[in-house]
């Protein structure tokens, strides 16, 4: 498959690792066509990875990740073009993280909105799958790092067609479906966003990002 990772920080580079190494062709796009970051990521990555601005990306995609930072999601995914964006899936791995103030940080959006929402209802032409938000980037492609794998992904999504297919590259990346919690519809990614300053309060005392929740009842 083709996918398209939107942004080229820790997270792009290791969800697109991780995805070729699973045998996909992946294309990074960032603002320019010659980012350096993503010029350096394909020169790692072998033949199977591609760099580009964000229209190309989101045109090379079948399935779309959205790993900018979440106060410039909707100007950044604005550049990619109807054309490009209509009909696909976007995994939304974005956060509402202001970091203005220094640490730590606010939410830029939160209790009657989220950034999933926010891209569903400017960009209605895409299904938007909310995931993988609410951990560090090594535990969104390898669940068994802790814990047996035996901790929880979160879904939201107005798409039910749309979560299964994310569904299965989660079950790609090693997540068992007994830990795939689907919340709901595109809103419910607002309590998923509104976890973060729990997620790095928790980070800063214990000192580990290799952590995650597990629901339990």
């Amino acid at each position: 498959m083709k996918i398209g990772i939107l942004g080229t920080g820790g997270v792009g580079q290791t969800l697109g690792s991780k995805l070729i190494e699973l045998g996909h062709e992946v294309m990074m796009g960032s603002r320019s066509s010659n980012h350096e970051k993503a010029i350096e990521w394909v020169n790692l990555s072998g033949k199977t990875a591609y760099h580009g601005n964000f229209s190309d990306a989101s045109a090379f995609g079948e399935i779309l990740f959205n790993c900018t930072k979440g106060d410039a999601s909707i100007e950044a995914l604005g550049t990619c073009g109807n054309k490009n964006l209509y009909g696909k899936i976007l995994i939304d791995v974005s956060n509402p993280l202001d970091f203005s103030k220094g640490m730590p940080p606010t939410l830029s959006t939160c209790n009657t909105s989220s950034i999933g929402e926010e891209i569903q209802n400017k960009f209605p032409e895409i299904k938007v799958v909310k995931s993988l938000n609410t951990m560090w980037s090594g535990l969104m492609v390898n669940p068994m790092l802790i814990g047996n794998g035996g901790h929880t992904v979160f879904l939201s999504g107005n798409d039910e067609s749309a979560k299964e297919e994310v569904k299965k590259i989660l079950n790609q990346f090693g997540w068992k479906d007994d830990f795939i919690l689907d919340l709901g519809d595109i809103s419910t990614s607002r309590g998923v966003e509104m976890y973060l300053p729990l997620w790095l309060r928790t980070w800063s005392a214990t000192g580990s990002a290799a952590f995650n929740i597990r629901i339990v009842s």
